[in-house]
């Protein structure tokens, strides 16, 4: 398996182009199957989980052209034609679905527009429970008829789905979006309250209204869709990654660097702007994107809890983390969305960070320097987070089984060397 070397303690200087969000275009792509037109998505990532979302809808017969390409740090250039003018297959298997959750999105625009889905249960990075059963009951409120059998979620319905009243108890990002893309296409109006209202929510929803959905309350936790009896083609580009702005602003941070972020916008990480403030870090929009300047800081400890959009987010939480290790004074974090996500905490202490994790808390305690160490990554958000310590560590150090890094970030080692980081993918014989 691969594994990045980075020997730490070199301030970040430069620019960084910032990709599509994965998380948008992971939801955008699968909208391709709600028309028998053409869908065009352009600024679009090329990451491993692109590349199975596009495998998972080419095996139920969309086909595929790409255009352009981020050689030269411009991900704008990259455009996917998806064109699913034939559905030749309803079944998402288990060894496409197994590698990502996502692959559940496939669900509400096949059983939508073809009548019936046969999808695999997902999988995906292990930090917790996040069922989807709020994916099935919604679905089953709107006239479907869903069975689990062996693995598979089996749904099926007669005709059109029914427009129906949604209450999620709880937010629920992937329920939001597939109850989203069915109702578009069903008979009457659907409410779906406690709507979650991400960044991605909106893209997927200003996509789906390109594309001839009627949605009011974009924005909001109250979605109304009047269902449409056929959805056309559109061309959309995917917003900016807002997890990949904030992770490669705290390497700014991280190493008391000076980086500007292109190609991004403030507004769509402003809970994370407001903690680096507070933490004394100094962020300023530019005409290009926005500036990270943290050469002239100390930073102070600082508390987080992770919440539902507009709160912080917890894929922002463990790079966050790294962050507070090198701050004076004590930070408390707090994780209330999944119950898993501090196994990379085990791994910071290799390195010399003082951390004590009491339940869904954890109290971290700046040191004066990091130590460059061998350490393991186990999910997308530790890796980052261990190579961004591995930055501001005195010393060498060595993340292992970064695979997981390859599903949401593009060249990271790329982008963080050209400015002046001290690092390299190292390639596995395995």
């Amino acid at each position: 398996m691969d594994r990045i070397r980075i020997v730490g303690g070199v301030p970040l200087r430069g620019a960084i182009a910032i990709g599509g969000a994965k998380n948008a275009a992971l939801t955008l792509m699968p909208a391709c199957l709600l028309t028998d037109q053409t869908l065009t998505l352009s600024n679009l990532p090329h990451l491993v989980d692109i590349t199975t979302m596009a495998n998972l809808l080419a095996q139920h017969g969309v086909s595929m052209a790409l255009n352009g390409d981020s050689s030269q740090g411009s991900p704008t250039g990259r455009t996917l034609e998806l064109s699913a003018a034939t559905i030749t297959n309803t079944t998402a298997p288990y060894d496409l679905v197994r590698k990502m959750r996502a692959s559940i999105l496939v669900l509400g625009p096949l059983l939508a527009r073809h009548g019936q889905a046969r999808v695999s249960l997902p999988g995906g990075c292990a930090i917790g429970t996040r069922p989807v059963d709020f994916h099935l009951k919604a679905l089953e409120q709107m006239g479907a008829k869903i069975e689990l059998d062996e693995g598979y979620i089996n749904a099926h319905v007669k005709g059109r789905l029914k427009g129906a009243k949604i209450i999620f108890p709880q937010v629920t990002v992937g329920g939001t979006e597939n109850t989203l893309m069915a109702a578009t296409l069903a008979e009457g109006e659907t409410v779906i309250a406690n709507a979650a209202q991400e960044p991605e929510i909106i893209d997927l929803a200003q996509c789906l209204v390109a594309m001839g959905a009627k949605i009011q309350g974009i924005g909001s936790g109250t979605l109304r869709i009047e269902g449409v009896e056929a959805l056309h083609g559109a061309q959309y580009s995917v917003v900016p990654d807002r997890i990949e702005t904030g992770s490669y602003a705290v390497a700014a941070a991280i190493t008391r660097g000076d980086v500007e972020l292109t190609g991004t916008r403030m507004e769509l990480m402003a809970s994370v702007v407001k903690v680096l403030a507070e933490s004394g870090v100094t962020i300023t929009e530019t005409e290009r994107g926005l500036r990270v300047k943290a050469d002239e800081c100390d930073i102070v400890g600082t508390d987080i809890m992770t919440e539902p959009y507009p709160g912080f987010p917890t894929d922002m939480q463990a790079q966050l983390m790294a962050l507070m290790t090198t701050a004076h004074g004590a930070s408390m974090i707090t994780e209330t969305i999944f119950e898993n996500r501090y196994m990379h905490v085990p791994e910071m202490m290799r390195m010399g960070a003082r951390i004590t994790v009491h339940g869904s808390s954890a109290i971290v305690r700046g040191v004066p320097n990091l130590s460059g160490a061998q350490v393991m990554a186990t999910d997308l958000r530790a890796s980052i987070s261990l190579i961004l310590a591995g930055l501001a560590a005195q010393g060498e150090t060595m993340v292992n089984r970064v695979y997981h890094l390859d599903r949401g970030y593009e060249r990271v080692e790329e982008k963080l060397a050209a400015c002046g980081a001290r690092i390299e993918r190292l390639k596995g014989s395995d």
